[in-house]
């Protein structure tokens, strides 16, 4: 009897909410040190997007499971904040009796606090959970309601929680330089001339994916994201220090580090920052991911805390040809492996097709085409109504099988040892409906607006989101999410700075990656999202005297043309759709089965054949 591969997945419902008590507990040790609210953000020491088990607080708390989220728990009332992806799933999830679901879009967490918090009264916080700017917020919503602000130094929460996990420790390994495609020499040498040019004596680098690129290092203590919790210490003169949380560090990563780094324990880190504030010293710390703790101890310390961008940030975000390279091969693999998912699908279709079996289908083939270390985020695999949860996520409590008439969207991602994929198809399981194909070919004509567009060196995300909003606009459509986020080379599926979104304010330069992905989503009915990752690339204009940039697409699958309506679509859409599918038939086909081959030709046909 053969033994099933251990699965990257599971389907447990994730939520470990426990009604009133657990609020009822945190007040309790609330009561304790005579505080009078407590702000519990979904957040690591590091402003992890995926935290580690020991620091689900969100989760544990109130059974909100959402990737972003917070929390503020008073004496007699507690609400939770949520964004657009999460505003159907929260409530589902947490008890909407002791806890007020409430859509960021309608008030943040820092007006609520200045109508809630009462003249006198003590807001609490981790100052390990907030970043200086988020403790800022705070602070002025305090003293708006006549309040004041108090850092403690235990977590409330961890205060309360019975059996709560141990710190990850995973194994760190060396990346290698042929894959990262600089060395960690090189790429030291770069940051400490970016710390000579802003006048920066140290840098810390707390932020775990710019540790894992600088050091070109992969770990294992977040699911789903190769990376080592830790910090670093990055001096302009004088060697490095690196603090991991895992002692167990590959023998070749240590022979590597070892001239260029001090591999230090993190028990050392607090000292070591210390010493090298003295003299009032310019201790750089990221204003995105540098908790306030941290500038508390440099300025103890009698150093200067320059809150501002981590350079290596911007470095890591426009990947060099070797990273290129390897993200165009993980693409070619996984567009084979969803091409026979989406052959497999169309085929279990009529019989019935589950959620989880979609998953674990695709999981499937995944494995098959090699390389693969794990899924870039779980899998969110929806059909019908669970399909307009944007950020849903199937367990044995909510799984469904597709039925005739519905829409199945199947958002999915792959770490390989080259590169990282995130991709999102939407299939017909039957007839579609012509508002379904109405909305899809909408969708579709935003997502062909971005991959076509042109546009001059200098252009910021925010100026492009509205092209792929337009056609849903027109029919008076929108969604509630942004269009695209940066992706990484083998980390974060998820990657700063820069995105395709009304908050986009980062110019896009040749060699960073985004997804593509504009949706559309009608509650409790189905979701529709198409979703290519994309690499900006420099572009030549006869005639023109700008410097104009564009997007090469780096997905290779097809597009359910059983969903689009050629007559919203138009001839020029069409003629991108069809080259596309040109493309995606000529560079899958030779590697595929005959039948899979058969299925791609019928499935990337040109709009206008039979």
């Amino acid at each position: 009897m053969t033994t099933p591969l251990p699965r990257f997945q599971t389907f447990d419902d994730p939520s470990h909410a426990k009604g009133p008590e657990r609020i009822e507990a945190l007040r309790a040790a609330l009561r304790e040190i005579r505080a009078d609210g407590f702000v519990v953000p979904r957040a690591d020491e590091h402003q992890s997007e995926y935290v580690p088990a020991n620091a689900e607080r969100l989760a544990w708390l109130t059974g909100f499971t959402g990737s972003a989220g917070l929390a503020v728990v008073l004496a007699d009332e507690a609400a939770l904040f949520v964004d657009g992806r999460y505003t159907l799933q929260a409530p589902e999830q947490v008890d909407t009796g002791i806890i007020t679901v409430v859509p960021l879009v309608e008030t943040t967490p820092e007006a609520w606090l200045g109508a809630h918090l009462k003249p006198g009264q003590t807001l609490a916080y981790d100052p390990w959970l907030h970043t200086p700017d988020g403790v800022a917020r705070l602070e002025r919503a305090a003293i708006k309601a006549g309040a004041s602000l108090r850092a403690v130094p235990d977590n409330l929460v961890d205060a309360v929680w019975a059996g709560r996990p141990r710190p990850p420790a995973g194994r760190v390994a060396a990346h290698p330089d042929d894959l990262a495609g600089e060395t960690r020499s090189d790429k030291l040498d770069r940051i400490r001339a970016a710390l000579a040019e802003g006048g920066i004596d140290t840098l810390v680098i707390s932020d775990p994916h710019n540790l894992a690129w600088t050091f070109n290092l992969r770990g294992s203590d977040i699911a789903h994201t190769p990376l080592a919790l830790g910090y670093a210490l990055v001096p302009r003169e004088g060697r490095a220090a690196l603090y991991l949380t895992s002692p167990q560090i590959d023998a070749d990563l240590r022979a590597a580090l070892e001239p260029l780094a001090d591999l230090r324990p993190r028990s050392a880190f607090d000292a070591d920052l210390a010493g090298l504030c003295t003299g009032a010293a310019r201790v750089r710390i990221d204003a995105a991911t540098a908790a306030a703790a941290l500038k508390d101890r440099i300025e103890a310390a009698d150093g200067v805390a320059d809150v501002g961008a981590d350079p290596v940030t911007a470095m890591k975000a426009v990947k060099n040809p070797a990273e290129i390279a390897g993200t165009r091969a993980a693409h070619h693999r996984d567009g084979l492996a969803v091409t026979r998912f989406l052959a497999w699908l169309d085929r279990a279709a009529p019989e019935g097709v589950s959620e989880i079996a979609a998953v674990e289908a695709l999981e499937d083939f995944r494995k098959e085409g090699g390389l693969l270390r794990d899924v870039s985020f779980p899998t969110i695999s929806g059909s019908g109504p669970n399909g307009a949860i944007v950020h849903y996520r199937v367990t044995r409590a909510t799984d469904r099988t597709a039925q005739p008439g519905e829409l199945f969207l199947i958002d999915s991602g792959a770490q390989y040892a080259d590169g990282t994929t995130d991709i999102t198809r939407t299939v017909a399981i039957g007839t579609p409906t012509d508002a379904m194909r109405d909305r899809f070919t909408r969708v579709l004509k935003g997502h062909i607006a971005i991959a076509r567009a042109v546009f001059p060196e200098g252009t910021t995300g925010a100026q492009i989101d509205a092209f792929a909003r337009m056609s849903l606009w027109e029919a008076g459509l929108d969604y509630d999410h942004g269009t695209g986020h940066g992706v990484g080379a083998f980390l974060s599926v998820h990657e700063g700075p820069q995105r395709i979104a009304k908050t986009g304010t980062v110019a896009l330069k040749p060699g960073m990656i985004l997804s593509n992905e504009p949706g559309y989503y009608r509650s409790h009915a189905y979701g529709i999202r198409i979703e290519n990752l994309i690499l900006v690339e420099a572009r030549t204009i006869p005639g023109g005297d700008r410097t104009m940039l564009g997007f090469e697409t780096l997905t290779l699958a097809p597009i359910d043309r059983r969903l689009i309506d050629p007559a919203v679509l138009g001839a020029r859409d069409a003629a991108w759709l069809d080259a596309y599918h040109a493309r995606v038939r000529e560079a899958l086909s030779p590697d595929l089965d005959g039948p899979t081959r058969d299925w791609l030709e019928a499935a990337t046909r040109p709009l206008g054949a039979v």
